[in-house]
């Protein structure tokens, strides 16, 4: 069947704008992703949106790597990149046969942890920065296992990232990295265990890609004109606002 008559105008409209907004995302507008998220959880179902959305991801990360690559922060990467793949590993085995029902329950607790932790890190207006390993151990495995479960680790990265008090190109240069590895460390998981990734959903990512890069090349240029103290904020308010969103989606 023609591609063009699988989905409905409104459900075209829905995933280009998700591509749109993955693009703006990978080029450092960190928060947004969690809208595309739940934009294509809405036409796809929260499992099997991540098919469409992981090769997508993987696109736009080999993108954000060759632009912001030399701001890489990596003592950074290497405290988050284990634990997250350990989160992985979990979210392979405990999310194959979950029920839709109870996964997108699961996802609405972990979504209410990060609003939590967000406005708690904010109040309290602490320039100190965690030093202990359990932190990057526990966001790490919280974005390894969301990142598997519901392609949500940004959120989490995001926290880790702002209780840093990374820089604007340091925080999107270590993210890009950092994505870029864990995004294709998924990617067989997807195709060969969870069955997820099929020619189907590969030839709707291809026609997705006009949208993501636009969405890519404005998010550079949005980044540019952003100060590192207006970036943090911007993050914090996005992560927010898609944290509260992906709450409410029924």
């Amino acid at each position: 069947m023609d591609l063009l008559a699988q989905y409905t105008p409104l459900n075209w409209f829905f995933i280009l704008l998700a591509a749109f907004i993955i693009g703006l995302g990978k080029a450092g507008l960190k928060g947004v992703d969690m809208l595309s998220v739940t934009i294509m959880a809405l036409v796809f179902g929260g499992k099997s949106s991540t098919g469409i959305v992981l090769p997508l991801l993987c696109t736009a990360d080999i993108a954000a790597v060759y632009y912001y690559n030399r701001h890489a922060q990596w003592k950074h990467f290497w405290k988050l990149v284990p634990w997250m793949a350990i989160g992985i590993l979990l979210g392979v085995y405990l999310g194959k046969d979950m029920d839709e029902r109870l996964f997108r329950q699961l996802m609405a607790v972990i979504v209410v942890l990060t609003i939590v932790i967000v406005l708690w890190m904010e109040l309290r207006k602490s320039t100190r920065v965690p030093e202990n390993s359990l932190f990057a151990a526990g966001t790490g495995l919280a974005a390894g296992f969301t990142t598997m479960m519901g392609n949500l680790a940004g959120a989490f990265a995001n926290l880790y990232f702002l209780a840093m008090r990374l820089p604007k190109n340091g925080f999107i240069g270590t993210a890009a990295w950092l994505f870029l590895v864990i995004n294709f460390f998924k990617l067989p998981f997807q195709v060969f265990y969870w069955r997820n990734i099929t020619a189907h959903s590969l030839l709707t990512d291809l026609a997705l890609l006009p949208a993501l890069a636009l969405g890519f090349l404005l998010g550079i240029q949005l980044v540019k004109k952003l100060q590192d103290s207006s970036y943090r904020k911007v993050v914090i308010v996005l992560t927010l606002a898609g944290s509260v969103l992906m709450l409410l989606r029924k």
